[in-house]
């Protein structure tokens, strides 16, 4: 006897903002993937892996099997709530799903284009492969009945000694539209896609005429795990004629690239994910362009630069064996592609070149960010590192380069942290605690209540609650102080940063021991990171002679308070030079000049890595980084100062 198992569809009720949604679903689907057909978007931070708890919903009747109740507490559970990543339809039922986080678009800044330096000695003529000419047709006539494309090559070839010119199918669909259109006398812009030698003029738009003065418009784009950056650029003129950002759609799929990449081992999920950031990289080109009064289809190049995670999901492709043994990527120099096969909103035969990777966890936007930063050809021995949700490493200088990445996590975005929260409006950034009375005074992003707590509040509360005996050098809170902001809480001991009275949500905003935990490990291993490439080329950290900070977070870093919990090396303050996005100053570098672009690869061939997974003397530095600011305070001179003068301090009190 067989027993055919039978699949009924059954109607899902989502309530969200007291506005009804109705899906039909067959048995065994996940609420997520129920809510994400009804048009509902229940946020996934963890990629879906049930860690995070933050896709909790509400089952207010019906038929649904929890596959897992982890973060779900006795009294949720009893209110009804379910894992809607971990939750099964087997019958009909009705869904409160509650207020999602918002992702918080509008990251565009109005930062001048002036900001940006257009390279000396930078010439269109003589710096870009691309060119534009002004081409003169006539017309078919009955005794002159050369097809369109013939007439074009020969207007070329006689005109401006085009020899060889090549169009793809998508353009030679719209030429016969254009050349009638513009009454023959059309602007063409070419790029030579073969050698100096035997050249191959790629055709990538023909428009009406011209001026020749007009601007030609390419992007430098960086995708970075939190956050999509674009400039625009007049290649004419070299300058960014604006720039915008935003946050990665796809953080709702995952918050770091672990968990993405998980992501799109569910069914759809590559594709999903996909879709995310082409859409995001399209809103940022709209709003460029309204900017400089043009439209996306006029753009007709982009240099993109983005860890090698970022890039897979960008151009679709597998990116399961980043995260498994041996971490090998698919690619790490893709090849030249056009704007049409991945989706964007550009001129649809424009170039999308991806800047070349080194391996899984140091890609596009190290090598952009050395290219940027100068590392390459510096004389000093020289540190980088690009602080983001991994912590990515570079050690050299002109004559050598050696580089790991060390995975930090997104703790210093604040996830995986009770009240933390991304740089926006409402995020504490700095905090100040007097060491008498154990009372914070905070910086709130915005002047408003606060919301919780972003990377660089994390990073300034720690310090000070080291410093003022709040936390022991192992990351306990003293619950003995005299004072009712410490407290022992659901995760242990935790301290009370703003009363809900004071807080925009009514709760009180604190920071736990988990926390503590979860951020000493993620500094911990940004600096094992440092002290093992030191040591695999027989040095220490003394002999860094500058050191670089890129990314968007690390010029919001306050270097002492930093160097006071162990995240960055004690080193003389001079020795420190805060860069910013060096990824997308590479990319924009890369974007105006050949030889800067190839640049990028040669800085791409000469980076050594250094696999730390593979070395178990990783764990024994990663181990001695868990304290405070480290389990040698010999290594940190002036944060043994401090404590010094603090137990002074309180002698003399006495």
């Amino acid at each position: 006897m067989t027993f055919d198992l039978v699949f009924m569809n059954h109607t899902i009720t989502f309530t969200l903002d007291e506005k009804q949604t109705t899906v039909n679903v067959p048995t065994g689907t996940l609420l997520s993937d129920a809510a994400h057909l009804a048009g509902i978007e229940i946020g996934q931070p963890c990629g879906g892996q049930g860690r995070c708890g933050r896709c909790a919903v509400q089952v207010l009747s019906g038929n649904v099997r929890r596959r897992s109740t982890l973060r779900l507490s006795p009294e949720a559970l009893e209110q009804g709530f379910a894992l809607a990543c971990q939750s099964i339809v087997e019958g009909d039922a009705a869904i409160h799903v509650p207020q999602q986080e918002k992702i918080e678009r509008n990251l565009t800044t109005d930062r001048v284009a002036a900001e940006v330096q257009v390279p000396d000695g930078y010439a269109f003529e003589w710096s870009q492969p691309i060119r534009r000419a002004t081409v003169h047709l006539n017309p078919p006539t009955m005794d002159d009945q050369t097809d369109d494309w013939s007439r074009l090559q020969t207007a070329l070839r006689t005109q401006h000694q085009l020899e060889n010119t090549t169009a793809s199918l998508a353009l030679l669909r719209r030429l016969g539209e254009i050349l009638r259109a513009s009454e023959w006398q059309i602007s063409v812009i070419y790029s030579n896609i073969g050698s100096y030698e035997a050249p191959l003029f790629q055709i990538l738009d023909i428009r009406q005429l011209e001026d020749l003065d007009d601007p030609v418009y390419a992007a430098a784009i960086d995708i970075g795990t939190t956050t999509v950056s674009l400039w625009l650029v007049d290649l004419i003129s070299g300058q960014v004629k604006a720039q915008v950002a935003e946050y990665n759609s796809q953080i709702a799929r995952g918050e770091d690239v672990i968990s993405r990449i998980i992501y799109t081992g569910k069914s759809g999920g590559s594709a999903d994910l996909q879709q995310r950031v082409v859409e995001t990289i399209n809103r940022l080109t709209e709003a460029a362009c309204k900017r400089a009064k043009t439209r996306p289809e006029n753009v007709i190049k982009a240099i993109i630069a983005g860890n090698s995670t970022m890039i897979h999901l960008l151009l679709g492709i597998p990116a399961a064996s980043i995260r498994l043994s041996p971490f090998i990527t698919a690619v790490n120099h893709p090849p030249i592609l056009a704007s049409r096969e991945i989706g964007f909103n550009f001129c649809p035969d424009a170039i999308i070149d991806c800047l070349p990777g080194v391996a899984s966890y140091v890609g596009a936007d190290i090598t952009a960010g050395v290219l940027s930063s100068g590392l390459d050809t510096a004389e000093d021995i020289t540190l980088f590192i690009d602080v983001g949700t991994n912590g990515e490493i570079v050690f050299g200088n002109r004559d050598w380069l050696v580089t790991c990445a060390c995975s930090a996590g997104p703790a210093f975005e604040g996830a995986g942290v009770v009240d933390g929260m991304r740089a926006t409006t409402g995020a504490i950034e700095e905090v100040w605690i007097n060491g008498e009375t154990f009372e914070p005074s905070l910086r709130v992003i915005g002047g408003k209540k606060a919301k919780g707590i972003c990377g660089s509040g994390l990073i300034s509360l720690i310090a000070e609650m080291f410093l003022t005996g709040l936390l022991d050098k192992a990351g306990n809170v003293n619950l003995t102080l005299p004072t009712n902001r410490v407290r022992a809480g659901d995760h242990g001991g935790e301290y009370v940063v703003a009363w809900g009275a004071e807080t925009e949500t009514g709760r009180d905003v604190v920071i736990t021991r988990v926390d503590v935990d979860n951020l000493l490990r993620a500094k911990a291993a940004i600096y094992a990171g440092f002290s093992m490439l030191a040591e695999q080329v027989g040095m220490t950290l003394e002999d860094v002679q500058q050191m670089y900070i890129g990314g968007s977070f690390g010029k919001y870093i306050n270097v002492e308070k930093a160097v006071q919990i162990g995240l960055l090396p004690d080193l003389a303050w001079d020795k420190f030079k805060f860069l910013g996005n060096t990824a997308i100053k590479g990319a924009y570098l890369a974007l105006l000049d050949t030889q800067q672009r190839e640049r990028v690869d040669d800085i791409a061939r000469r980076m050594t890595y250094i696999e730390l997974s593979a070395d178990n003397s990783f764990y024994e530095a990663f181990t001695s980084a868990l304290f405070l600011p480290h389990t040698d305070l010999f290594r940190f001179p002036s944060v043994e100062a401090a404590i010094l003068s603090k137990v002074e301090s309180q002698r003399s009190d006495s």
